[in-house]
């Protein structure tokens, strides 16, 4: 992966998630990029971190607490490698009292993979100062209500909150557990 450095919105943008996801994820201290003149700077290892954390997040529905914890354990492990080093990594919890420990198998060459070809997408988002807006975006706006209107054509309020409500319960829904089974090989 090529080395480079990234402001939030186009680390976001290459991470394909919304700008506040990947604030919040700072802000609890999930993964801690570095601040110069109160910015946030990215880089690719920091973005293969965010990618896991949202990775493990999307499955396992973690607090923030615990994505912190294990974003930080991969992080230590993660140090300079290249992405041709890098494999699936099983990151193990064991609880205090010595019993058998979780295991999460998290697939970082193929995550590591999508970074690598989402990464041209920080050239589409320019960073621009707080503040600032881009020339016609109110004409823009204003042509993209009034096709999303003419879309919408005949539709009812009622089946507009159906489907709004559809939507949100299905991003509701629990990851999917599933169970493999392990056995153990006979030593002689």
């Amino acid at each position: 992966m090529q080395s480079l450095t990234l402001k939030l919105k186009q680390a976001s943008a290459v991470l394909g998630v919304p700008p506040k996801d990947l604030q919040n994820l700072v802000q609890l201290g999930v993964i801690r990029p570095v601040r110069r003149n109160s910015v946030c700077w990215f880089d690719t290892n920091l973005l293969l971190e965010a990618k896991v954390a949202f990775y493990l997040k999307e499955t396992l529905g973690s607090s923030s607490d615990l994505l912190a914890r294990f974003t930080e354990a991969f992080s230590k492990n993660l140090g300079k490698a290249k992405m041709a080093d890098l494999g699936d990594v099983c990151l193990r919890s064991r609880p205090l009292n010595g019993t058998s420990a979780v295991e999460i198998k998290i697939p970082v060459r193929s995550l590591a993979r999508e970074l690598g070809d989402q990464i041209p997408l920080a050239s589409v988002y320019k960073d621009l100062p707080k503040g600032r807006k881009r020339a016609g975006w109110k004409k823009s706006f204003l042509r993209s209500a009034q096709k999303a209107a003419a879309d919408l054509g005949d539709i009812s309020e009622e089946q507009i909150l159906k489907a709004v409500r559809e939507y949100r319960s299905g991003r509701k829904k629990p990851p999917e557990i599933t169970v493999v089974a392990r056995t153990k090989t006979k030593t002689a």
